[in-house]
């Protein structure tokens, strides 16, 4: 077992949310984006209070803190060049410039531990909401 998994935990219930939205997103015609925190007290890792799956990135963008770091895990479907429909399950990693060391040195490391528990393809950093236009160029681009 790995130190992250001693210091971080998921509850089951969490754990099962993670897998569920994995799959059932997978065959998504629209964007599907769910916000995870860390509690700082429990180290506990799950979905924010509000519970939301945003439809949107612009949704999701005013909803992100603007000091606290956050794991958004995106499924975000698209047309590649050849035709074909790809929907790539991406987590970003939200880390504005403006959050505290002590938050920062959080989340980085837990940062893996979530990558992997989430079974996401690839990892999006972002230093800030508006950064999210970017997002679906980024995802295209791979």
């Amino acid at each position: 077992m790995s130190s992250e998994a001693r210091l971080y935990t998921f509850s089951q219930e969490t754990k099962d949310h993670l897998r569920k939205f994995r799959l059932g997103t997978s065959r998504a015609s629209d964007p599907q984006a769910v916000i995870y925190m860390i509690d700082k007290q429990t180290k506990e890792i799950r979905q924010d209070e509000d519970q939301i799956v945003y439809k949107s990135l612009e949704e999701l963008a005013d909803d992100l803190p603007d000091h606290s770091p956050r794991f958004i895990l995106l499924s975000y479907p698209l047309t590649l060049p050849s035709g074909r429909l790809s929907v790539p399950y991406v987590m970003l990693y939200y880390l504005p410039t403006t959050c505290n060391s002590e938050l920062r040195m959080l989340y980085a490391g837990a940062k893996e531990l979530m990558r992997n528990t989430s079974e996401v393809t690839r990892i999006i950093d972002l230093e800030s909401a508006e950064e999210l236009e970017e997002v679906p160029a980024k995802l295209a681009s791979t």
